[in-house]
């Protein structure tokens, strides 16, 4: 555990933008209560959103001589609860970016939900099982592993919820009037695999515990069409899904999509020696189950 005093002003706004105002305001400083410990460990990883994590698992690990003991007491009465954090593998920002869900072009990045911002600070409602001493067991956990956490706050279901607030920029905006939570309002596409994806998914989950199969179809129910956050992009004729190191082809018809075959992303040169770690092991276990001609 992280104890010493983490600074998150080591640049200001103005530098990380280029700005340089001598009429900036000061610049603030913030100390984290804690961190988070998780099995994501690369944005790639990440879901976009904490819905998008269903079921992810993950502990937030408040910092010792704080007082933090007291400030914990009642929160377990509480189902969800507000985790503000700082997006640390964020080293700047961008006033226009292309969310995940875009299908117009770039939007102004307070119109979006980016970690790209002026300020990296993020914020997600997940699921509160339990409190052990400084320890918060929670789901739906959208926050890679080492996360600082700035605040910890309860969701508050009467005034937070506003199931009539619209949906934005997004595709067929969906509005509810009733009091649950809304529909997804980006109409997903149907996802099915064929047989040999399908069985290589589940080698893949079994020996390395990567979720894949869920990777897959979180991605491309999304939206099939090339994407840069998505990692999909057109390969000599047909589409192309990245998953970490592994590869997946697919192919659409209308709003169908088909996962035809995984395949290993390491190139030949890359396993010609039989795989230098474990990752690569892996994928030369792979190969000699299902060979693919890799580039070289």
């Amino acid at each position: 555990m992280r104890k010493c005093r983490v600074g998150f002003a080591q640049k200001s706004a103005e530098e990380r933008s280029g700005c340089r105002d001598s009429d900036f305001p000061p610049r603030l400083t913030l100390d984290p209560i804690g961190f988070v410990r998780s099995p994501l460990e690369t944005k790639v990883q990440a879901a976009r959103q904490p819905r998008a994590a269903a079921g992810m698992p993950a502990r937030i690990e408040l910092l010792r001589g704080r007082n933090f003991e007291h400030a914990l007491e009642d929160l377990a009465h509480w189902k969800l609860i507000w985790v503000i954090f700082w997006f640390h593998q964020n080293p700047g920002w961008r006033p226009k970016v292309l969310p995940p869900r875009s299908t117009t072009g770039r939007k102004g990045v307070f119109a979006t939900r980016s970690p790209h911002r002026p300020n990296p600070i993020g914020m997600s409602v997940v699921r509160l099982d339990r409190v052990d001493g400084l320890i918060l067991h929670i789901r739906d956990a959208d926050m890679l592993e080492g996360t600082p956490v700035l605040d910890l706050k309860p969701y508050v279901a009467y005034t937070d919820s506003h199931p009539g607030a619209g949906t934005g920029w997004l595709e067929d905006a969906a509005r509810s009037d009733t009091p649950s939570q809304p529909s997804d309002p980006v109409r997903a596409y149907l996802v099915e695999f064929e047989a040999l994806a399908a069985e290589q998914a589940v080698w893949i989950e079994a020996h390395t515990g990567l979720a894949i199969r869920e990777r897959i179809h979180s991605t491309l129910a999304l939206g099939p069409t090339p994407h840069p956050y998505r990692r999909i992009r057109r390969v000599d004729g047909w589409m192309q899904l990245s998953v970490k190191e592994w590869r997946v082809r697919f192919s659409v018809v209308e709003r169908d999509v088909r996962v035809l075959e995984i395949y290993s992303g390491f190139r030949a040169s890359q396993l010609a020696a039989g795989g230098a770690d474990e990752t690569q092991r892996l994928h030369c276990e792979f190969l000699a189950i299902w060979p693919h001609e890799q580039k070289a």
